[in-house]
Protein backbone atom coordinates (compact mmCIF):
# COMPACT_ATOMS: atom_id res chain seq x y z
CA UNK A 1 0.00 0.00 0.00
CA UNK A 2 1.38 3.16 -1.19
CA UNK A 3 2.59 6.09 1.97
CA UNK A 4 1.25 8.45 -0.23
CA UNK A 5 -1.19 11.03 2.42
CA UNK A 6 -4.56 11.51 1.01
CA UNK A 7 -4.08 15.12 1.42
CA UNK A 8 -1.10 15.19 -1.87
CA UNK A 9 -2.30 15.17 -5.35
CA UNK A 10 -0.35 13.58 -7.66
CA UNK A 11 0.06 15.24 -11.00
CA UNK A 12 1.26 11.72 -13.05
CA UNK A 13 2.80 11.83 -16.93
CA UNK A 14 1.30 9.39 -19.01
CA UNK A 15 2.42 8.15 -22.14
CA UNK A 16 0.58 6.49 -25.05
CA UNK A 17 1.69 3.10 -23.00
CA UNK A 18 -0.32 3.78 -20.20
CA UNK A 19 0.47 2.26 -17.31
CA UNK A 20 3.43 -0.22 -18.29
CA UNK A 21 5.52 2.84 -18.90
CA UNK A 22 5.37 4.58 -15.93
CA UNK A 23 7.61 4.14 -12.98
CA UNK A 24 6.89 1.58 -10.27
CA UNK A 25 6.28 4.59 -7.51
CA UNK A 26 3.80 6.61 -10.18
CA UNK A 27 1.97 2.89 -10.32
CA UNK A 28 1.51 2.38 -7.02
CA UNK A 29 0.01 5.72 -6.43
CA UNK A 30 -2.35 5.98 -9.80
CA UNK A 31 -3.76 2.34 -8.27
CA UNK A 32 -4.16 3.55 -4.70
CA UNK A 33 -6.58 6.17 -6.15
CA UNK A 34 -10.24 6.33 -5.47
CA UNK A 35 -10.72 9.64 -8.05
CA UNK A 36 -8.63 9.72 -10.88
CA UNK A 37 -9.29 13.74 -12.89
CA UNK A 38 -7.75 13.64 -16.89
CA UNK A 39 -9.05 13.80 -20.07
CA UNK A 40 -11.07 11.69 -22.24
CA UNK A 41 -8.17 10.83 -24.38
CA UNK A 42 -5.93 10.02 -21.43
CA UNK A 43 -8.18 8.27 -19.09
CA UNK A 44 -8.84 5.47 -22.04
CA UNK A 45 -4.95 4.67 -21.90
CA UNK A 46 -5.83 3.56 -18.34
CA UNK A 47 -8.71 1.06 -18.90
CA UNK A 48 -7.23 -0.99 -15.92
CA UNK A 49 -7.76 1.41 -13.33
CA UNK A 50 -10.68 0.92 -11.39
CA UNK A 51 -10.96 4.16 -9.82
CA UNK A 52 -13.62 6.98 -10.07
CA UNK A 53 -12.73 8.70 -13.34
CA UNK A 54 -13.47 12.26 -13.19
CA UNK A 55 -13.16 14.00 -17.25
CA UNK A 56 -11.44 17.38 -17.37
CA UNK A 57 -12.82 19.14 -20.01
CA UNK A 58 -13.45 22.47 -21.35
CA UNK A 59 -15.02 23.75 -17.79
CA UNK A 60 -11.85 23.82 -16.04
CA UNK A 61 -13.29 25.74 -12.73
CA UNK A 62 -15.87 22.46 -12.40
CA UNK A 63 -12.76 20.10 -11.97
CA UNK A 64 -11.22 22.52 -9.49
CA UNK A 65 -14.33 22.54 -7.56
CA UNK A 66 -14.16 18.68 -7.20
CA UNK A 67 -10.76 18.78 -6.36
CA UNK A 68 -11.16 21.11 -3.39
CA UNK A 69 -14.56 18.91 -2.50
CA UNK A 70 -12.33 15.95 -2.01
CA UNK A 71 -9.10 17.26 -0.91
CA UNK A 72 -8.05 15.77 2.16
CA UNK A 73 -10.69 13.15 2.36
CA UNK A 74 -10.34 10.75 -0.57
CA UNK A 75 -6.98 9.88 -2.38
CA UNK A 76 -7.23 11.68 -5.88
CA UNK A 77 -4.77 11.57 -8.59
CA UNK A 78 -4.72 13.65 -11.81
CA UNK A 79 -3.09 12.22 -15.40
CA UNK A 80 -2.21 14.11 -18.37
CA UNK A 81 -0.14 13.46 -21.30
CA UNK A 82 3.76 14.01 -21.18
CA UNK A 83 4.89 16.91 -19.09
CA UNK A 84 1.52 17.91 -17.22
CA UNK A 85 3.38 21.82 -16.87
CA UNK A 86 4.00 21.55 -20.14
CA UNK A 87 1.01 23.66 -21.81
CA UNK A 88 -1.18 21.60 -19.58
CA UNK A 89 -3.80 22.30 -16.94
CA UNK A 90 -1.96 20.77 -14.03
CA UNK A 91 -0.30 24.89 -14.22
CA UNK A 92 -3.84 26.29 -14.00
CA UNK A 93 -5.11 23.49 -11.06
CA UNK A 94 -1.72 24.74 -9.26
CA UNK A 95 -2.99 28.19 -9.70
CA UNK A 96 -6.37 27.63 -8.56
CA UNK A 97 -6.24 24.93 -5.57
CA UNK A 98 -2.44 25.45 -4.70
CA UNK A 99 0.77 24.67 -5.81
CA UNK A 100 1.66 23.21 -2.23
CA UNK A 101 -0.96 20.27 -2.48
CA UNK A 102 0.39 18.83 -5.92
CA UNK A 103 3.14 16.48 -6.17
CA UNK A 104 4.20 16.40 -10.17
CA UNK A 105 5.71 13.35 -11.64
CA UNK A 106 6.39 13.65 -15.41
CA UNK A 107 6.83 11.85 -18.30
CA UNK A 108 8.56 12.76 -21.41
CA UNK A 109 6.74 15.31 -23.07
CA UNK A 110 4.92 14.45 -26.49
CA UNK A 111 6.30 17.80 -27.70
CA UNK A 112 9.59 16.61 -26.84
CA UNK A 113 9.48 13.26 -28.45
CA UNK A 114 7.83 14.62 -31.66
CA UNK A 115 11.26 16.40 -32.38
CA UNK A 116 13.41 13.74 -31.26
CA UNK A 117 11.36 11.19 -33.90
CA UNK A 118 12.31 13.96 -36.89
CA UNK A 119 15.49 14.47 -35.55
CA UNK A 120 15.26 18.75 -35.07
CA UNK A 121 15.91 20.68 -32.21
CA UNK A 122 13.35 22.64 -30.69
CA UNK A 123 15.11 24.68 -28.59
CA UNK A 124 14.46 28.23 -30.54
CA UNK A 125 10.95 26.76 -31.63
CA UNK A 126 7.57 28.68 -31.18
CA UNK A 127 5.04 26.32 -29.16
CA UNK A 128 1.74 26.82 -28.65
CA UNK A 129 -1.18 24.72 -27.69
CA UNK A 130 -4.51 24.94 -29.93
CA UNK A 131 -6.82 23.68 -27.64
CA UNK A 132 -6.74 26.40 -25.30
CA UNK A 133 -5.82 29.29 -28.00
CA UNK A 134 -7.41 30.07 -31.50
CA UNK A 135 -4.95 29.88 -34.57
CA UNK A 136 -5.93 33.06 -35.49
CA UNK A 137 -3.83 34.61 -31.97
CA UNK A 138 -0.48 32.43 -33.20
CA UNK A 139 -0.69 33.16 -36.95
CA UNK A 140 1.37 36.21 -36.87
CA UNK A 141 4.05 34.36 -34.53
CA UNK A 142 3.57 30.65 -37.04
CA UNK A 143 4.46 33.49 -40.28
CA UNK A 144 8.12 34.71 -38.86
CA UNK A 145 9.42 31.60 -37.28
CA UNK A 146 11.74 29.23 -38.08
CA UNK A 147 10.30 25.91 -36.72
CA UNK A 148 6.87 25.74 -35.04
CA UNK A 149 5.40 22.71 -32.44
CA UNK A 150 1.55 22.87 -31.90
CA UNK A 151 -0.61 20.73 -29.52
CA UNK A 152 -3.56 20.17 -32.48
CA UNK A 153 -7.11 19.92 -31.31
CA UNK A 154 -10.26 18.61 -32.39
CA UNK A 155 -11.36 21.74 -34.04
CA UNK A 156 -7.53 22.98 -34.89
CA UNK A 157 -6.73 19.23 -36.33
CA UNK A 158 -3.19 19.49 -38.98
CA UNK A 159 -5.86 19.49 -42.28
CA UNK A 160 -7.88 22.80 -40.94
CA UNK A 161 -4.10 24.40 -39.51
CA UNK A 162 -2.68 23.64 -43.40
CA UNK A 163 -5.83 25.02 -44.67
CA UNK A 164 -5.59 27.75 -42.57
CA UNK A 165 -1.97 28.62 -43.27
CA UNK A 166 -2.45 28.34 -47.10
CA UNK A 167 -5.83 30.71 -47.01
CA UNK A 168 -2.87 33.37 -46.06
CA UNK A 169 0.02 32.67 -48.34
CA UNK A 170 1.78 30.89 -45.49
CA UNK A 171 3.34 27.98 -47.88
CA UNK A 172 6.56 27.95 -46.90
CA UNK A 173 6.73 25.41 -43.94
CA UNK A 174 7.26 21.40 -44.37
CA UNK A 175 5.07 19.58 -42.14
CA UNK A 176 5.43 16.95 -39.74
CA UNK A 177 2.76 15.39 -38.56
CA UNK A 178 3.65 12.89 -35.39
CA UNK A 179 0.81 10.49 -34.34
CA UNK A 180 0.54 7.77 -31.25
CA UNK A 181 4.14 8.80 -29.84
CA UNK A 182 5.47 5.77 -28.02
CA UNK A 183 2.69 3.39 -29.56
CA UNK A 184 2.20 0.81 -31.66
CA UNK A 185 0.79 2.55 -34.33
CA UNK A 186 2.64 5.56 -33.82
CA UNK A 187 3.20 7.31 -37.32
CA UNK A 188 5.00 10.67 -39.06
CA UNK A 189 3.66 12.04 -42.21
CA UNK A 190 6.30 14.49 -43.56
CA UNK A 191 5.30 16.71 -46.40
CA UNK A 192 3.92 20.16 -47.55
CA UNK A 193 1.29 21.77 -46.59
CA UNK A 194 -0.73 21.44 -49.44
CA UNK A 195 -0.25 16.85 -49.07
CA UNK A 196 -1.55 17.49 -45.65
CA UNK A 197 -4.88 19.45 -46.36
CA UNK A 198 -6.57 16.71 -47.07
CA UNK A 199 -5.36 13.69 -45.21
CA UNK A 200 -6.94 12.33 -41.85
CA UNK A 201 -5.04 11.89 -38.62
CA UNK A 202 -5.72 10.69 -34.89
CA UNK A 203 -6.40 13.07 -32.61
CA UNK A 204 -3.44 12.18 -30.42
CA UNK A 205 -1.13 14.20 -33.15
CA UNK A 206 1.74 16.59 -32.58
CA UNK A 207 2.14 19.19 -35.58
CA UNK A 208 5.44 20.49 -36.30
CA UNK A 209 6.21 23.38 -39.17
CA UNK A 210 9.73 23.63 -40.68
CA UNK A 211 10.52 26.83 -42.95
CA UNK A 212 11.66 26.08 -46.32
CA UNK A 213 15.57 27.37 -46.94
CA UNK A 214 15.56 30.33 -48.02
CA UNK A 215 11.92 31.49 -48.34
CA UNK A 216 11.42 35.12 -46.80
CA UNK A 217 8.67 36.83 -44.02
CA UNK A 218 5.72 37.15 -45.77
CA UNK A 219 2.95 39.52 -44.53
CA UNK A 220 -0.47 39.32 -44.33
CA UNK A 221 -2.05 40.41 -47.92
CA UNK A 222 -5.49 40.76 -46.25
CA UNK A 223 -6.89 43.34 -43.91
CA UNK A 224 -4.57 45.37 -43.45
CA UNK A 225 -4.84 48.85 -41.73
CA UNK A 226 -4.19 52.73 -43.22
CA UNK A 227 -1.88 52.82 -39.82
CA UNK A 228 -0.86 51.14 -36.88
CA UNK A 229 -0.39 47.84 -39.00
CA UNK A 230 1.24 44.90 -36.50
CA UNK A 231 4.86 44.53 -36.76
CA UNK A 232 4.78 40.87 -37.96
CA UNK A 233 2.66 41.63 -40.90
CA UNK A 234 5.84 43.84 -42.56
CA UNK A 235 8.80 41.85 -44.61
CA UNK A 236 11.72 41.89 -42.30
CA UNK A 237 15.47 40.80 -42.60
CA UNK A 238 16.92 38.12 -40.16
CA UNK A 239 18.24 38.75 -37.44
CA UNK A 240 16.90 42.10 -37.71
CA UNK A 241 12.86 40.79 -37.06
CA UNK A 242 11.67 43.20 -34.27
CA UNK A 243 13.58 45.78 -34.77
CA UNK A 244 11.08 48.08 -36.96
CA UNK A 245 9.28 50.72 -35.25
CA UNK A 246 7.15 49.30 -33.13
CA UNK A 247 3.03 49.52 -34.06
CA UNK A 248 2.19 51.91 -31.20
CA UNK A 249 4.86 54.18 -31.58
CA UNK A 250 5.06 54.51 -35.58
CA UNK A 251 0.88 55.86 -34.76
CA UNK A 252 2.22 58.08 -32.57
CA UNK A 253 4.93 59.27 -34.62
CA UNK A 254 2.73 59.63 -38.07
CA UNK A 255 0.53 61.81 -35.54
CA UNK A 256 3.33 63.95 -34.70
CA UNK A 257 4.60 64.26 -38.03
CA UNK A 258 1.07 66.11 -39.29
CA UNK A 259 1.21 64.87 -42.43
CA UNK A 260 -0.94 66.15 -45.14
CA UNK A 261 -2.32 65.01 -48.35
CA UNK A 262 0.09 66.43 -51.33
CA UNK A 263 3.09 67.05 -48.86
CA UNK A 264 6.27 65.26 -49.25
CA UNK A 265 7.58 62.62 -46.69
CA UNK A 266 10.83 61.75 -46.02
CA UNK A 267 11.57 58.15 -44.21
CA UNK A 268 15.51 58.13 -43.46
CA UNK A 269 16.99 54.73 -41.92
CA UNK A 270 13.78 53.57 -43.24
CA UNK A 271 14.73 49.36 -42.76
CA UNK A 272 12.04 47.55 -43.89
CA UNK A 273 10.02 50.77 -44.72
CA UNK A 274 6.71 50.22 -41.97
CA UNK A 275 6.76 54.04 -41.77
CA UNK A 276 7.56 55.45 -45.05
CA UNK A 277 4.53 53.02 -46.23
CA UNK A 278 1.99 54.09 -43.37
CA UNK A 279 2.77 57.45 -44.15
CA UNK A 280 2.33 56.98 -48.03
CA UNK A 281 -0.96 56.80 -47.14
CA UNK A 282 -1.48 59.71 -45.49
CA UNK A 283 0.42 62.20 -47.94
CA UNK A 284 -0.79 60.62 -51.05
CA UNK A 285 -0.67 62.05 -53.88
CA UNK A 286 2.12 63.52 -52.90
CA UNK A 287 5.34 61.40 -52.49
CA UNK A 288 7.18 59.33 -48.96
CA UNK A 289 10.73 58.89 -50.06
CA UNK A 290 12.14 55.40 -48.06
CA UNK A 291 15.82 56.20 -47.62
CA UNK A 292 17.85 53.28 -46.68
CA UNK A 293 21.89 52.24 -47.14
CA UNK A 294 21.03 48.03 -46.53
CA UNK A 295 20.87 46.70 -50.14
CA UNK A 296 18.66 43.92 -48.40
CA UNK A 297 16.54 46.44 -46.31
CA UNK A 298 16.22 48.09 -49.80
CA UNK A 299 14.59 45.11 -51.21
CA UNK A 300 12.23 44.74 -48.39
CA UNK A 301 10.94 48.07 -49.14
CA UNK A 302 9.97 47.30 -52.21
CA UNK A 303 8.44 44.38 -51.10
CA UNK A 304 6.40 45.65 -48.35
CA UNK A 305 5.12 48.88 -50.96
CA UNK A 306 3.60 46.17 -53.21
CA UNK A 307 2.15 44.23 -50.48
CA UNK A 308 0.37 47.28 -49.13
CA UNK A 309 -0.35 48.62 -52.97
CA UNK A 310 1.07 51.95 -51.96
CA UNK A 311 1.96 53.39 -55.28
CA UNK A 312 3.66 56.70 -53.90
CA UNK A 313 6.82 55.50 -51.83
CA UNK A 314 10.02 55.64 -53.42
CA UNK A 315 12.64 53.60 -52.34
CA UNK A 316 15.94 55.39 -52.08
CA UNK A 317 19.16 53.31 -51.90
CA UNK A 318 21.74 55.11 -50.66
CA UNK A 319 23.91 56.85 -47.52
CA UNK A 320 22.28 59.81 -45.91
CA UNK A 321 22.56 63.06 -45.79
CA UNK A 322 24.83 62.08 -49.13
CA UNK A 323 21.57 60.85 -51.18
CA UNK A 324 19.62 64.08 -49.88
CA UNK A 325 20.67 66.15 -52.60
CA UNK A 326 18.42 64.57 -55.70
CA UNK A 327 15.58 64.86 -53.33
CA UNK A 328 12.75 67.11 -52.78
CA UNK A 329 12.43 69.08 -50.08
CA UNK A 330 10.33 67.31 -47.48
CA UNK A 331 7.31 69.04 -45.81
CA UNK A 332 7.86 66.26 -42.55
CA UNK A 333 11.01 63.57 -41.59
CA UNK A 334 10.90 60.63 -39.91
CA UNK A 335 14.33 59.69 -38.74
CA UNK A 336 15.11 56.74 -37.51
CA UNK A 337 18.54 53.97 -36.91
CA UNK A 338 20.53 57.46 -36.53
CA UNK A 339 23.50 55.12 -34.94
CA UNK A 340 26.79 57.45 -34.02
CA UNK A 341 26.36 59.95 -36.85
CA UNK A 342 23.03 61.74 -34.66
CA UNK A 343 24.46 65.19 -35.01
CA UNK A 344 25.12 65.66 -39.35
CA UNK A 345 22.45 63.38 -39.81
CA UNK A 346 19.74 65.77 -37.86
CA UNK A 347 21.41 68.52 -38.87
CA UNK A 348 21.09 67.75 -42.59
CA UNK A 349 17.73 66.70 -42.14
CA UNK A 350 16.22 69.91 -40.33
CA UNK A 351 18.00 71.55 -42.90
CA UNK A 352 16.23 70.08 -45.62
CA UNK A 353 12.62 70.57 -44.26
CA UNK A 354 10.94 73.36 -46.06
CA UNK A 355 9.79 75.87 -43.40
CA UNK A 356 7.42 75.44 -40.80
CA UNK A 357 8.15 71.15 -41.85
CA UNK A 358 8.31 68.63 -39.07
CA UNK A 359 11.01 66.30 -37.84
CA UNK A 360 10.29 63.45 -35.74
CA UNK A 361 13.42 60.88 -34.09
CA UNK A 362 13.06 57.61 -32.42
CA UNK A 363 15.34 56.78 -29.94
CA UNK A 364 15.36 53.87 -27.70
CA UNK A 365 18.61 54.75 -24.64
CA UNK A 366 19.17 57.09 -22.57
CA UNK A 367 22.48 57.90 -24.13
CA UNK A 368 21.08 58.86 -27.87
CA UNK A 369 18.19 60.18 -26.00
CA UNK A 370 20.62 63.29 -24.43
CA UNK A 371 22.84 62.96 -27.64
CA UNK A 372 19.39 63.72 -29.79
CA UNK A 373 18.05 66.41 -27.47
CA UNK A 374 21.26 68.47 -27.24
CA UNK A 375 21.48 68.74 -31.36
CA UNK A 376 17.48 69.32 -31.68
CA UNK A 377 17.52 71.91 -28.70
CA UNK A 378 19.94 74.19 -30.79
CA UNK A 379 18.90 73.80 -33.99
CA UNK A 380 15.01 74.43 -33.29
CA UNK A 381 14.87 76.13 -30.02
CA UNK A 382 11.67 73.58 -28.12
CA UNK A 383 11.80 70.13 -28.11
CA UNK A 384 9.09 68.13 -27.73
CA UNK A 385 9.97 64.42 -25.97
CA UNK A 386 7.11 61.66 -25.16
CA UNK A 387 8.71 58.55 -23.31
CA UNK A 388 6.51 55.49 -24.43
CA UNK A 389 6.24 52.94 -21.90
CA UNK A 390 3.92 49.96 -23.95
CA UNK A 391 2.72 46.88 -22.05
CA UNK A 392 0.57 44.22 -24.89
CA UNK A 393 -2.19 41.97 -23.10
CA UNK A 394 -1.91 38.43 -23.34
CA UNK A 395 -4.11 35.93 -22.43
CA UNK A 396 -3.01 32.63 -20.61
CA UNK A 397 -5.93 29.97 -19.75
CA UNK A 398 -8.44 32.43 -18.39
CA UNK A 399 -6.11 35.29 -16.80
CA UNK A 400 -5.15 38.12 -18.77
CA UNK A 401 -1.22 39.07 -18.37
CA UNK A 402 0.73 42.01 -19.94
CA UNK A 403 4.20 41.56 -21.41
CA UNK A 404 6.42 44.64 -21.56
CA UNK A 405 7.61 46.32 -24.77
CA UNK A 406 11.15 48.05 -24.48
CA UNK A 407 10.28 51.83 -23.35
CA UNK A 408 11.39 54.19 -26.54
CA UNK A 409 11.92 58.28 -26.62
CA UNK A 410 9.96 60.42 -29.71
CA UNK A 411 11.50 63.67 -29.67
CA UNK A 412 9.83 66.34 -31.96
CA UNK A 413 10.64 69.37 -33.55
CA UNK A 414 9.14 72.21 -36.21
CA UNK A 415 11.38 74.65 -38.59
CA UNK A 416 10.33 77.92 -38.05
CA UNK A 417 8.03 79.20 -41.04
CA UNK A 418 9.39 83.10 -42.94
CA UNK A 419 6.71 85.02 -40.51
CA UNK A 420 7.16 83.47 -37.23
CA UNK A 421 8.96 85.22 -34.75
CA UNK A 422 11.86 83.58 -33.53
Amino acid sequence: MTSHPPGKIPVIGIGPDGLAGLTARSRELLTAAEMVFGSDAVLRLLPELTAERVGIGADLPEAVSKLRANLGRKRLAIVATGDPLFYGTARYLCEKVGAENFEVMPHVSSMQLAFARIKESWEDAYLTDLSTRSLDDAIDKIRIAETVGLFTSERYHPGRVAAELLGRGIDYFTAHVCENLGGKDERITRGDLSDIRDMRFDPLNILILKRKPNRPDRPRAARLRRFGNPDEVFAQTRPKTGLITQAEVRSVALSQLDLHPGGVFWDVGAGSGSVAIEAAGLVAPGPAYAIEQDPADYHLIVANAETFGVMNVKPVSGTAPEVFAGLPPPDAVFVGGNGGEVARLLEACFAALRPGGRLVTNVGTVEMLTATYAVLKRLAGGVEVLLMNLSRGVEQLEALRFEAVNPTFLLRVQKPAPDWVV
